[in-house]
């Protein structure tokens, strides 16, 4: 058998903004995928990426009064944040403002130039910026893009064209020829009804703007940042360079995993651009729907956007990974909500999972001194249990080879239940007041193996939660318990290990954190008016920071001491990126000080500071004089 090669790519995101958890979900995807693959011991390759110009971008830095480079740059920093916080283990980070990138897509433009595919004309159509996309006249909605409803501009100048009509019969075969290349059936069936319906060339450059890739053979030409950014999936590989052995070993077994809205792009322009060239198709394409926030798509014009970076401080990576995975229907739109996420926290990590490991290592600690006692005595009920856990990795394997994350995450979830309810019927707390030594030491050995074996299951899901849990089993240095390989066998734990029970993984949520979207309006539109009444419902109190200090493990988040007028409270503030500790020890600050208690990161908030928001700064309402501490602001 041959080396075993994996390569998976996200989007490359356009950095006009900050990214939200809808982007969050695309890279965790691909990144569970990647370290499932390795898991196996495919030779993987991980790309992501920036989509760095275009007119949108041009734009956008002028009104910040930056250079477009230096604006993207800003942005750019912000998504390897992201990333490394979110636990994305990508091999490598395109920009399309790199040399690397802006040579392979100049080598293939003057490529498929000297081919003929490329020819130059007169283009009048409709163009919506914010999408970066062309339409025709039949194709808007009511006069606007079909895509987002935003306005659209009327667009009269010389273009270059690639004749992407021509492979119109060679998609619809290819797609009919292979019929998993689109992935789910929805988005297959969605892309052959548009190339049905007939198939334009496509307008590949501009000249009303500066900022992008110039043509190799027209530099008063620059590169439409569509046809620009497809092209990171082979440039990032070295296609077209003296070096391209990456490209030779990778990109045969090339995924994409994108977002339904960009699926023609990918599955339509992007396989016509390779067949021009000569270039063999990616092996498949994921179009996974969106992640809805009451029932809308998230965007910042509708103040529903969700910043994941405050969602990860106050519930952590893991958590989080585990929610926007197992809460996304196959084929369809998730919802998210932060009623659901905290039912998913409590239920499944902290009630099912968490708490099968904490009750196995209580019992372990309680009734057989802290070490792992050997397996001997074996009944129907193991038995049951064995089947179920070594039929699970094949059953995961299935479920991701069709991008079912969800249903993957189900059937490791199945088992960990199943040994929950295991400890009901087997009752080893009986079994130890019985005196039945064999017995209770099977049942608590087979607990122990189904815990290793959810654990290296859940790793590529939720990659902090292995190392803590081999920590509390007693098992961090025996590494050949962690693989892949391992889940073939049953009766390979050592007994006598030590188990070092430590706490849970998942301390149970006790109130709604309130993480709200971000709430900008246009106009004032959509701000909803309150009542008087409603508002003396609120109690604005003035305080007095006594100590302050930041919290661990985390980037924004203080912990801070304020004294009411004889009472202490402790809140957490999401403001350690503006103000450090010391700054703020004797400042007088306003709070809401009857909000419910939340616990987050582990520490009990009871109140919130206000402060007021312009973009990315932020600042603490203070009084403008000392005032005594506990006065009411109204």
């Amino acid at each position: 058998m041959g080396e075993r090669v994996f390569y998976v790519t996200t989007p490359i995101y356009y950095p006009s903004d900050r990214l939200h958890i809808g982007h969050a979900l695309t890279t965790t995807m691909a990144d569970t995928l990647a370290r499932f693959k390795r898991l196996q011991g495919y030779d993987v390759y991980f790309l992501t990426g920036s989509d760095e110009h275009g007119q949108k971008i041009q734009r956008k830095a002028q009104e910040a009064n930056l250079s477009p480079q230096e604006y993207v740059d800003r942005i750019v920093a912000s998504f390897k944040d992201l990333w490394q916080r979110l636990y994305i283990s990508y091999n490598d980070f395109i920009r399309t403002t790199e040399p690397r990138h802006k040579k392979v897509v100049q080598y293939l433009l003057q490529k498929l130039y000297d081919k003929g595919e490329i020819y130059k004309s007169q283009y009048v159509g409709w163009y919506c910026t914010p999408c970066e996309s062309f339409f025709t006249q039949r194709q808007l909605r009511e006069g606007r893009c079909p895509d987002c409803g935003r306005p659209v501009e009327l667009v009269r100048e010389e273009s270059y064209f690639f004749r992407m009509s021509k492979y119109r019969e060679a998609l619809l075969k290819y797609i009919e020829e292979h019929p998993d290349f689109i992935l789910p059936l929805s988005r297959r069936n969605e892309v052959i009804s548009f190339l049905q319906g007939g198939l334009e060339d496509l307008c590949i450059s501009r000249t009303t703007f500066d900022w992008g890739i110039p043509l190799p053979f027209d530099p008063q030409h620059v590169t439409y940042v569509w046809f620009d950014a497809l092209v990171n999936y082979i440039s990032a590989l070295g296609y077209g360079t003296e070096d391209d052995s990456l490209f030779r070993k990778y990109w045969p077994s090339a995924v994409h995993i994108v977002g339904k809205d960009i699926i023609r792009f990918h599955a339509v322009i992007w396989p016509a651009i390779l067949m021009a060239a000569g270039i063999s198709l990616p092996r498949q394409i994921f179009g996974h729907g969106w992640l809805l926030v009451e029932g809308s798509k998230m965007s910042k014009s509708k103040g529903n956007v969700v910043d994941p970076i405050e969602l990860i401080e106050r519930y952590g990576a893991d958590a989080i990974r585990y929610f926007l995975l197992r809460e996304m229907p196959y084929g369809a739109d998730g919802t998210y909500s932060e009623e659901a996420l905290i039912h998913r926290f409590n239920t499944d990590l902290a009630n099912d999972f968490g708490n099968l490991l904490n009750r196995t290592l209580t019992m372990i600690e309680k009734f057989r001194g802290g070490r792992l006692p050997a397996p001997s005595q074996y009944s129907p009920q193991d038995e049951e249990l064995k089947a179920k856990a070594l039929s699970l990795p094949g059953e995961v394997e299935e479920a991701l080879s069709r991008f079912e994350f969800s249903k993957a995450l189900g059937a490791i979830w199945k088992v960990v239940n199943r040994a929950n309810k295991y400890i009901e019927e087997t009752a080893p707390w009986d079994l130890n007041r019985k005196g039945e030594k064999s017995r209770l030491d099977t049942v608590l050995y087979n607990l122990v193996e189904v815990i290793r074996r959810a654990t290296i299951l859940v790793g590529p899901f939720m990659p902090g939660v292995p190392p803590r849990v081999w920590q509390q089993l007693g098992l961090e240095g025996l590494k050949e318990l962690h693989t892949w390989e391992s889940l073939s066998s049953w009766e390979i734990l050592p007994s006598g290990v030590e188990i070092k029970k430590g706490p849970p993984l998942f301390p149970r949520l006790e109130e709604k954190v309130e993480i709200s979207a971000e709430k900008t309006s246009e106009e004032g539109e959509g701000v909803p008016q309150v009542s008087l009444e409603d508002f003396l419902r609120l109690r604005l109190q003035v305080a007095r920071v006594v100590e302050a200090e930041r919290v661990p493990n985390t980037g924004k988040l203080l912990k801070i001491i304020v004294d009411l007028g004889g009472e202490e409270r402790t809140l957490v503030s999401g403001i350690a990126d503006k103000y450090r500790p010391e700054e703020l020890v004797g400042k007088q600050v306003v709070v809401i000080a009857n909000l419910k208690p939340a616990t987050i990161r582990g520490i009990r908030s009871e109140g919130m500071l206000l402060t007021a928001i312009d973009g990315e700064d932020i600042t603490l309402l203070v009084p403008d004089r000392p005032i005594k501490n506990g006065s009411l602001v109204r």
